[in-house]
């Protein structure tokens, strides 16, 4: 992983080209209304028009399967690290309402 550890299949982690590591973000399918919070710890996806990749598990969690492998999905951050190692809280707190 980008940020130095080791990819989890059972684990929260997901990469994602344009959220800094370390965010926080709620992922949730359009399809199905599943959704899972994830930490990105990784860089991509590096295949045009897909936004994150997130562990068996998270995907799973979602009801994409290795039959189906992609959905439609909705990121939203809920905290944002910062290059000053602070954190800024994004639009989905663990606050807010659905």
């Amino acid at each position: 992983m980008a940020d130095g550890g080791k990819m989890d299949p059972l684990g929260d982690n997901a990469a994602s080209k344009t959220l800094p590591l370390g965010t926080r973000a709620k992922v949730t399918n359009i399809d199905t209304g599943q959704s899972a919070v994830v930490t990105i710890q990784d860089r991509g996806p590096y295949v045009k028009g897909r936004i994150v990749d997130l562990s068996p598990s998270t995907a799973e969690k979602l009801g994409i399967t290795q039959d189906n492998g992609i959905a439609k999905v909705k990121v939203t951050p809920i905290s944002v690290s910062l290059p000053n190692g602070s954190t800024k809280l994004g639009i989905e707190t663990p606050d807010s309402k659905p």
